[in-house]
């Protein structure tokens, strides 16, 4: 059984989804959704990134689509600084 949450995303377009959720009670995550780990370059040993391992208890792509939200174009400062293209002193 899914535990659903809605969520708001950016992505391929702003929509609101309806998204599951882990399992709080899993005993493999403790309900995280999984777990992360560090690994190194194979020949020196340095740092090379971070992996996540998924549980089981969750599906990170399940996902439905709720609400489509309308593309809002970036405002426009039109008003300028009054101050910078003036000589007089701010007082």
């Amino acid at each position: 059984m899914p535990r659903l949450r809605i969520r708001r995303t950016t992505w391929p377009r702003p929509a609101l989804i309806l998204t599951d959720t882990p399992r709080p009670t899993c005993p493999r995550c403790q309900g995280e959704g999984g777990r992360s780990y560090d690994y190194g370059d194979y020949e020196t040993g340095e740092y090379a990134g971070t992996e996540w391992d998924p549980c089981t208890c969750w599906n990170e792509e399940q996902r439905w689509t709720v609400l489509p939200l309308p593309h809002l174009p970036h405002r426009r400062r039109t008003t300028a600084d009054p101050w910078a293209t003036s000589d007089e002193p701010p007082f």
